[in-house]
């Protein structure tokens, strides 16, 4: 069982998410920004970041650049209703994992994360 951390400003979306990585046999913790979700790694060691794009105070983009600068190597799996082209190769050039349309199903979701937890 790995530990996600789900990073959403919308607590609806945060919600569904967690639905889906519970049925995925994972515990989840949630953060409602970037800035959360850094404050969270700094008592919690999640073994996945599940993390929306758009969000206040910091958006998932600047999320991405911090956990680069920190050297952090949790693969970060980035949701978003913004699938063109740009923004997709941008998260990618920051490091995501990967990036799913928002809203993700279930197994989409699942199938991420036994991707992202597989050793490199």
């Amino acid at each position: 069982m790995a530990l996600v951390l789900i990073t959403d400003d919308a607590a609806f979306s945060r919600r569904m998410i967690r639905k889906a990585v519970e049925q995925g046999g994972h515990q989840a913790i949630e953060a409602a920004n970037g800035q959360e979700c850094l404050n969270m790694l700094a008592t919690n060691s999640p073994d996945c970041i599940i993390s929306d794009l758009l969000m206040p105070e910091m958006d998932g983009y600047a999320l991405l650049k911090s956990l680069r600068a920190q050297g952090a190597k949790v693969p970060v799996i980035v949701l978003s209703a913004d699938i063109q082209d740009s923004a997709r190769q941008q998260c990618l050039e920051l490091g995501a994992f990967i990036m799913l349309k928002k809203p993700p199903k279930a197994p989409e979701i699942i199938d991420a994360i036994q991707k992202a937890l597989q050793p490199k």
